[in-house]
C-alpha cells in the first residue's frame, strides 16, 4: 500500500516505509514515478550522489504491475570491457575459456522484472549500441549463441551526471540517452530543500531510534538552522549518516568542519549514555597503553571516532578551564 498527498509523501509497502519529502515537489516526483511504474516504460532518474535515485528507481519497481517480479541493480561503472557484455546478456556455454557452463545474464535473470542501471553514464561507449538494441528490439544475443532471446523488461536508468554534456562530448549515444530519457525523474539536491530538511530530519531520528532502541531526538532551532546552514555535499544519504552515527555512538550529530574536525551540533536526550562511552574510551585505552587503533579493536570501532572522542573531551575541558583562567 502507498500513500500520497500534497504535502506529505510517505510510501509504505509491507514494513518498508520511505519519506521522500512534504512539499508539492515531492509529491510531483512521486506521480511522475508512478506513472512510469503503470506504463512500464524507460525511466532516466538523475541526480547527485546521494539524493535516492536507487530508492526511486526501486518505488518506481514497487508502485507498477511488474512488483512481484526481480529488481535487478546494475553498477555500469564497475563493468569491465571484457566481461561486461556476458554480464549483462549471458554467455553460452564454451563461449570463451572459463565459460564451462551458461548464463543467463542480468536482462535475463530480471524477465518481467526491471533492471536498474545505476551510474548509466559510465557504461563504456562500446557496449551502448548493444543496449540501444535491448531498448528498441527487446531481445539481446547472449556471447556464443546463434540468435538473439526475448527479454520482458522494464529498464530504469541513472546518473550523476549530466548526459545532454556528454553526448555533446561523444561520451554517450544521442540514441540511447533519447531512449533512457522517455520519462526524466530529476531529483534535487537536499541545498535546495532546506524547506523539507526538518521533516527528513524527523524521520530518520524515529527510524533511528526504532533501530537502535534509544529515546527519539528532537533538535531545537538553532540546531536546524546549523543544519540549514551546512552544504550537504553528500545529500541525503549524509544526512542519514549523521543521524544513525549519533545514534551508534550515543553522542549528539556531528559535521565535518574540515578533513579531520568534527564540530558537535546539538545535544541527544541521552547524553548519559555518551559519558558511560567516554569512560569505556578511557579504560579502552588504559587497558592498550594508550593504543588507540588497539583501543578501537576493543570496542568495535573505527580508530577515527577514539580520535573524535579524544579531541572533544580535550576541548570540553579547554572550555570548562577557560573561565577559571580568566
Amino acid at each position: 500500500m502507498s500513500t500520497i498527498n500534497s504535502l506529505t509523501t510517505v510510501c509504505s509497502f509491507d514494513s518498508d516505509e520511505w519519506f521522500l519529502g512534504c512539499s508539492e515537489q515531492a509529491a510531483s516526483l512521486y506521480r511522475l514515478a508512478q506513472k512510469a511504474a503503470l506504463r512500464e516504460c524507460p525511466l532516466l532518474i538523475c541526480g547527485e550522489t546521494g539524493t535516492g535515485k536507487e530508492l526511486w528507481a526501486n518505488l518506481t519497481h514497487r508502485l507498477g504491475p511488474r512488483a512481484s517480479k526481480p529488481f535487478v541493480p546494475v553498477n555500469c561503472a564497475a563493468l569491465t570491457l571484457s566481461l561486461a557484455e556476458s554480464q549483462l546478456f549471458g554467455h553460452e556455454r564454451g563461449a570463451f575459456t572459463g565459460a564451462v557452463g551458461s548464463s543467463l545474464g542480468v536482462f535475463r535473470a530480471a524477465e518481467g522484472g526491471v533492471v536498474f542501471l545505476d551510474e548509466v553514464g559510465e557504461m563504456p561507449l562500446e557496449l551502448q549500441p548493444k543496449l540501444l538494441r535491448v531498448l528498441q528490439q527487446h531481445e539481446v544475443t547472449p556471447v556464443g549463441a546463434a540468435a538473439p532471446v526475448p527479454v520482458d523488461v522494464q529498464v530504469i536508468a541513472a546518473t550523476n551526471r549530466d548526459l545532454k554534456a556528454e553526448v555533446a562530448a561523444g561520451r554517450f549515444r544521442e540514441d540511447l540517452y533519447f531512449r533512457l530519457n522517455m520519462l526524466e525523474l530529476r531529483l534535487p539536491p537536499l541545498r535546495e530543500r532546506l524547506d523539507e530538511l526538518p521533516a527528513f530530519v524527523d524521520f530518520l531520528s524515529h527510524k533511528f531510534a526504532r533501530k537502535y532502541d534509544r529515546p527519539e531526538w528532537r533538535p531545537d532551532g538553532q540546531t536546524l538552522r546549523r543544519f540549514a546552514q551546512y552544504g550537504w555535499p553528500g545529500n541525503l544519504r549524509e544526512l542519514a549518516h549523521v543521524i544513525e552515527q549519533s545514534y551508534v555512538l550515543d553522542c549528539a550529530p556531528t559535521l565535518p568542519t574540515s578533513d579531520d574536525e568534527h564540530e558537535t551540533v546539538g545535544c541527544l536526550p541521552f547524553l548519559n549514555l555518551a559519558r558511560l562511552r567516554d569512560e569505556a574510551v578511557r579504560q579502552a585505552l588504559e587497558r592498550t597503553g594508550g593504543h588507540k587503533g588497539q583501543a578501537a579493536r576493543l570496542l568495535g570501532v573505527h580508530a577515527n571516532t577514539i580520535t573524535r572522542i579524544l579531541r572533544r573531551i580535550s576541548r570540553e575541558a579547554r572550555n570548562k578551564a577557560a573561565p577559571e583562567n580568566r
